[in-house]
């Protein structure tokens, strides 16, 4: 069924996709950016792409595609549910499982666990092949994940994401000490113009702003390796990998950016050791807080407690390490000291909001 909308006054040059979501709330922007993409948006006899604009005035005749239903097959794989309700659910995902299905992927990834736990009930804005996903973990990054299973908890996430008003932690080790307590990275970062399945830092056309918050939580072994907290303000592709890299570490485990296995280190990793820890949003529906931890799991762990085994550093007297940086946060100033927090067990959070 098409639908008319004439753009009101005031408009000039604004994008067709914003203009819409704004007028019709019940329908989010991307799913006016599916409709451009389709063809079914038009101004007069011309089809409208993604990037067109729009002025007062003009009158839009749009349409949505035809709902396909997902042919992904729903697998029975245990989750570790954090917080569930009729609108969101909340997991500590693991490490090596792919969050959607993609070219080489199997019958294994978050997408099919979830048809299965919510039995299809999930949000359809993600497209038959992201059912109910509103963010994403690389790969081999636990921890905690929020899934919508209304489109309407999906529009308040993707917005609270958008607006950066989410607050999210991550866990890392990290190869030597930084010499200084905490800091913060501001730089932009963009695709590798060499290796394509990389990211890097690019200060020219292509990157896009990046900004990380990080501190010292623990030291371990002289400068063997050290647990940072990382708070991200921008959700940019291997962020927290790029600007640690640019502080002069490598996460432990992380080959792509550099990482090779050390004699020195009492376990070798198997993986890139970085784990989303806590994420603090505001209930899309209910308005309620939630505060979630995801804890640490075995394998982090594990490592964890092998390092603390070694000579453990006090916080006033680590080194900076062979490859750490300056005394800078990253982005040229210098950076506040500030106390490491120790690393507590928090127990996760279960139940019906």
């Amino acid at each position: 069924m098409a639908n008319t909308y004439t753009v009101p006054e005031g408009v000039r040059r604004e994008r067709a996709d914003k203009i819409l979501a704004g007028a019709f709330p019940e329908h989010s922007r991307v799913a006016f950016q599916r409709s451009l993409d389709a063809g079914l948006v038009s101004r007069g006899e011309k089809v409208l792409d993604r990037s067109a604009e729009v002025n007062a005035g003009e009158v839009i005749t749009f349409s949505f595609p035809e709902v396909v239903p997902t042919e992904l097959r729903a697998v029975d794989i245990p989750l570790d549910v954090i917080f569930e309700d009729k609108h969101l659910l909340v997991v500590n995902k693991a490490a090596g499982m792919v969050v959607h299905p993609g070219a080489g992927t199997a019958e294994d990834t978050l997408v099919h666990a979830l048809l299965s736990h919510c039995k299809g009930g999930l949000s359809g804005i993600g497209g038959v092949e992201r059912p109910g996903i509103v963010h994403r973990l690389d790969r081999e990054t636990s921890g905690v994940m929020v899934v919508a299973k209304t489109d309407a908890a999906h529009r308040g996430l993707a917005e609270q994401f958008a607006a950066r008003t989410s607050h999210k932690e991550y866990l890392a080790l990290v190869d030597g000490v930084p010499g200084l307590m905490s800091g913060s990275m501001r730089k932009p970062i963009g695709r590798n113009p060499t290796q394509r399945h990389k990211m890097a830092i690019v200060e020219g056309p292509g990157g896009r702003d990046a900004h990380t918050d990080w501190e010292r939580v623990e030291a371990f072994g002289g400068d063997l390796a050290s647990l940072i907290r990382c708070t991200i303000h921008t959700g940019r592709t291997h962020q927290i990998r790029v600007h640690i890299k640019a502080l002069g570490h490598i996460l432990l485990g992380d080959v792509v950016y550099g990482w090779k296995d050390s004699p020195r280190l009492p376990i070798q990793p198997a993986r890139v050791m970085l784990h989303a820890e806590h994420l603090v949003l505001t209930h899309p529906i209910t308005g309620k807080p939630l505060d979630l931890h995801a804890p640490l799991p075995k394998d982090f762990e594990k490592l964890l407690k092998a390092l603390r085994k070694e000579v453990k550093l006090a916080p006033t007297s680590v080194k900076r390490g062979l490859r750490s940086p300056s005394n800078t946060r990253g982005d040229g100033a210098v950076a506040k000291v500030a106390k490491a927090k120790p690393v507590k067990k928090r127990m996760s959070r279960k139940g019906k909001a």
